[in-house]
């Protein structure tokens, strides 16, 4: 597709949407502007191709195909089975999975349907139909008790959210703490890793339904073979969320016992962070599950986003290919020089490093609380999250650490000596800025004070790294 193709058709498509609603168009213009002038280190965040961003745009858009292929509750769904079907045949191929079910709207409506097959495959009650056919959102504490009493109180082990896991793991406000009986591992508390001995030990005192393995800011490998046998050990289902790293499994850069998809009865993911896809979810399944999964419209979801389906048929074509493959182990490598950048610096990383896509800085040697350095950083034009450290002291709210992922730049052809260059700035910025004060005059863990002169000194040299590496090049809008 060539550039002036891709300006075109974009610029065309602002015009028409100005035409009903300018501030929207505007917007999208002005979006497009902040992402090309930022350094988006976001983990769970990338930058679709074109073909991606465009099929979502499409009339499948208007198209209902509740149902599954062949199998539809309304007619004339003949264009989507098709394109679920493609969806899904790329999705096999490139996991290797005997069954891909890519309807989910999200990796939480993912994981919801993977929680479900499991209770409708493996737990035997007459209360599992009339479940299904409630609005969960109308059910309270007491009724979540009755019918997890119900399930004979089925439990369900997940990483804990300060190790890195991820609310849907069964972290008590999300749904998944209010369907199980729930408990977490974590990690050492020496190294920030995972103790397989201590989580088999877990799982033997707990036995647990579901093992849940899979995380949302642990930045090291997970051997899933060693997760495998503990969840046959104590008779659990194993389901893996690989969200974060799905384009790290897709990309050939974790193979071998580093793969879950061999090991997992149920692997689920977003599709886009790493996979670099539409904002989606999918679930993977073996072939014992497969009918239950299949039934996930409308055990849990309404309407599949047809659209969203034909973006993720790209998107998985586009993972298929060599030039995928590279990007994914460029993606691990500038993960290494990140962390590194920082080591040489002084700076103190959780688990001393990284071996995926994650960094995850520990900000309470600069004195600051996650959301002061998160802050701070947004102000110099570095856009990261805050999150839990290990037995964070300052809770899920204020956090103690950032996260930083390097699918994004890694997309804009970011690479070793700009990632050591991002790393520089991070630590010049909370070098230099101070914690705030309350209106009482007490210690704030939200008000911070960025030095002088810090945020200008820090955009201009990530302009300079940044125009070396522009987003979308040759898209020029009119």
């Amino acid at each position: 597709m060539t550039d002036s193709l891709i300006s075109s058709a974009y610029s065309q498509a602002l015009e028409v949407i100005a035409s009903v609603e300018p501030r929207i168009a505007e917007a999208t213009r002005q979006e497009l502007a902040d992402q090309r002038s930022s350094l988006k280190l976001i983990a769970s965040e990338n930058y679709a191709s074109p073909a991606v961003l465009m099929t979502m745009g499409t009339w499948f858009s208007d198209k209902y195909a509740e149902g599954t292929v062949g199998h539809r509750f309304y007619a004339g769904c003949q264009n989507v089975d098709t394109v679920e079907s493609l969806a899904a045949e790329h999705a096999r191929e490139l996991f290797g999975a005997p069954y891909a079910y890519v309807q989910p709207h999200s990796g939480i409506d993912a994981n919801l349907v993977a929680f479900w097959s499991i209770l409708a495959n493996k737990v035997e009650s007459p209360y599992l139909e009339k479940l299904q056919a409630k609005n969960v959102n109308e059910l309270s504490e007491a009724d979540w008790e009755t019918l997890r009493h119900e399930f004979g109180n089925q439990r369900l082990l997940g990483m804990s959210l300060d190790a890195g896991g991820h609310l849907t793991h069964g972290f008590r406000p999300n749904i998944s703490g209010k369907m199980f009986h729930q408990q977490q591992y974590g990690t050492d508390p020496g190294t920030g890793l995972l103790d397989y001995d201590a989580v088999a030990a877990k799982a033997r005192e707990f036995k647990p339904l579901v093992l849940v393995a899979g995380y949302s800011a642990y930045p090291r490998r997970v051997n899933f073979a060693k997760m495998r046998e503990i969840a046959d050990e104590v008779g659990a289902v194993l389901m893996v969320d690989m969200a974060h790293f799905a384009g790290l499994v897709a990309g050939k850069v974790f193979t071998g016992e580093e793969n879950p998809v061999p090991y997992a009865h149920l692997t689920t993911t977003t599709t886009h962070k790493s996979l670099r896809g539409p904002r989606g979810g999918m679930v993977l399944a073996q072939e014992e599950f497969a009918s239950d999964v299949d039934r996930g419209c409308p055990m849990v979801l309404g309407g599949p986003l047809s659209h969203v389906m034909a973006a993720k048929a790209v998107a998985f074509a586009e993972a298929r290919t060599p030039d995928f493959q590279a990007y994914a182990q460029r993606i691990a490598d500038n993960a290494k020089s990140l962390a590194e950048g920082f080591l040489t610096r002084g700076a103190n990383l959780v688990t001393g490093g990284t071996d995926n896509h994650i960094v995850l800085l520990d900000v309470s040697s600069f004195g600051l609380t996650g959301r002061q350095a998160e802050s701070a950083l947004l102000d110099a034009g570095v856009v990261t999250n805050r999150n839990s450290v290990p037995a964070d002291p300052n809770g899920a709210w204020y956090t103690s650490g950032i996260r930083l992922g390097t699918p994004a730049l890694t997309t804009r052809g970011f690479g070793h000596d700009e990632f050591d260059t991002v790393a520089e700035l991070i630590v010049d910025v909370l070098s230099n800025t101070e914690a705030g004060t309350t209106k009482a005059g007490g210690p704030s863990k939200a008000s911070y004070v960025l030095g002088d002169g810090v945020a200008d000194r820090v955009t201009k040299r990530s302009a300079e790294m940044l125009d070396k590496h522009p987003l979308y090049p040759g898209l020029v809008l009119s």
